[in-house]
């Protein structure tokens, strides 16, 4: 059976369960893709060439051995480079200070993808710390879409959605404190999921509570739905070393796949709640909504009230971003390495400036900062006393172009308002106050054929709705065939 880049991770795990695909054929054909494509987006910046084949030799020694295999048996998939750790693997957190760093452990879920049997071929590309929304970093530069190589794949996990939008891989994992999942999803034109908050499990030391400010999740990022679905249901789960993970409620996320939504109330946020969105961006999500109407659910616009603007949102985010890069720099100070007093130049200046900016927070402001987060928690959850689902764009606008000459981040103004350059068009955050479950689909490509996304959030621990939805729209409007007509090609 050949392989042409854009096989679902589903389809090559059953053809090598079957014998009909050889898992060292699979990953040698996606080293070579690696190799020819990735100097186009800069999606990789760790291959593991080696280690990727000798696992692949033990994946076919267990198949030839009538041995019990995972549902990824034998599949390639890309690491993020943040702290998404595989042991032994270099990891820099895409910053200059850390590009030597290896660690001595893998993370919970990257664990839990090797034992189900996929193949992590290499690291992918983020900003430094996952600070913003788009991919660059002073150590490696930028990562761009492949639907225009001079605009950005978006971040923080640009590296990841890239490699999946460009066939190199079939999946990939990315990490989400503000919609670092979503927004290179939407970018790259991919699917892209946010579990509720606590189903993935990730052991982070020496701060065992990092990942509650804000709420951070690692989840799938595929080119169809029922990838991401197969992926999660390995990755998610508690971990006793984490002491905010949730215990195990036996989610079904495929078996979701096949319902339909005839029942399904769906609220349709057009601004996200005061977002200002790029024309481009509302003319293809007010058209992709149609989608659900299509496939039997009933769509309702509606008025978001946030109690607040989005800037204030977005402030209160980097805020409490920065909250959790305190608490890390902390962390590297135990273990000699003080990034602001020996390697201030070192950093990208944004990210400095914001832990400094907040160097001087209380807790009394802290937890007025928690005030605010409630009231946002609020205001979705009120959604979902009248509807089963909320859509939105996932983004303001399109793919922002690479800046050539220094860090490349966000808009500072869409459709005529000043908005935060880092987060403040990124509307993906506010689910990252409240845990709700979030995933971002491809909407469709505007008339300059760049992707848009729409993002579909469900009440908590309602994954499945998600799924089911995401499903039912990927059913009625396929989007696979935009990788082979849009994407660029040498």
């Amino acid at each position: 059976m050949a392989l042409d880049g854009y096989t679902p991770a589903r389809v090559i795990a059953s053809q090598i369960r079957s014998g009909r695909l050889s898992p060292v054929d699979v990953v040698e054909d996606c080293l070579d893709r690696l190799h020819e494509r990735n100097d186009r987006t800069n999606a990789f910046v760790e291959i593991l060439d080696e280690a990727a084949r000798e696992r692949a030799r033990e994946a076919e020694r267990a198949i030839e051995n009538g041995d019990p295999v995972g549902p990824l048996h034998g599949v390639p998939v890309a690491i993020k480079d943040l702290f998404d750790f595989k042991e032994g693997v270099r990891n820099t957190f895409g910053s200059a200070p850390f590009a030597d760093f290896v660690p001595d452990r893998s993370s919970t879920y990257v664990a839990r993808l090797e034992d189900a049997g996929a193949i992590v071929v290499g690291k992918t590309n983020t900003p430094e710390f996952g600070h913003k929304g788009t991919t660059d970093n002073r150590l490696f530069g930028p990562t761009s879409t492949p639907f225009d190589l001079d605009r950005n794949a978006g971040g923080s996990s640009g590296g990841s959605a890239a490699a999946v939008a460009d066939g190199i891989v079939p999946i990939a994992q990315g990490s989400d404190g503000g919609g670092s999942i979503r927004i290179p999803a939407a970018f790259c034109g991919v699917y892209g999921f946010k579990a509720t908050y606590g189903r993935v499990a990730q052991e982070i030391r020496p701060d065992g509570f990092l990942s509650h400010t804000p709420l951070i999740h690692s989840g799938p990022i595929t080119r169809t739905v029922e990838d991401a679905a197969v992926m999660l249901d390995v990755m998610t789960g508690p971990d006793p070393r984490d002491p905010l993970s949730a215990p195990d409620d036996d989610p079904d996320f495929r078996g979701a796949l096949g319902r339909g939504v005839e029942d399904v109330s769906v609220a349709y946020s057009p601004d996200s709640g005061g977002f200002p969105i790029d024309p481009r961006v509302e003319a293809v999500v007010d058209d992709a909504v149609g989608a659900l109407e299509t496939a039997g659910a009933s769509v309702e616009a509606i008025d978001l009230d946030l109690g607040h603007d989005q800037q204030e949102l977005a402030d209160l985010w980097l805020r409490q971003i920065a909250m959790l890069y305190h608490s890390m720099l902390e962390g590297f100070r135990a273990e000699g390495v003080d990034l602001l007093a020996d390697h201030r130049d070192d950093l990208t200046p944004q990210f400095a400036d914001l832990v400094e900016e907040t160097a001087d927070m209380s807790v009394v402001d802290y937890k007025r900062d928690e005030l605010v987060r409630t009231e946002v928690y609020d205001a979705i959850q009120d959604v979902f006393d009248d509807y089963d689902l909320l859509v939105t764009p996932t983004l303001c606008v399109p793919p922002v172009e690479n800046n050539p000459d220094g860090p490349t981040v966000g808009p500072t103004e869409v459709a005529g308002e000043a908005i935060d350059p880092l987060i403040g068009w990124c509307p993906t955050y506010l689910t990252n106050f409240t845990g709700h479950p979030s995933a971002s689909l491809p909407a469709g490509l505007t008339d300059g054929g760049l992707p848009v996304g729409m993002q579909l959030i469900g009440d908590r621990w309602a994954d499945e709705d998600v799924f089911a939805a995401s499903a039912a729209i990927e059913r009625v409007r396929p989007w696979h065939d935009a990788y082979a007509d849009a994407i660029e090609r040498p």
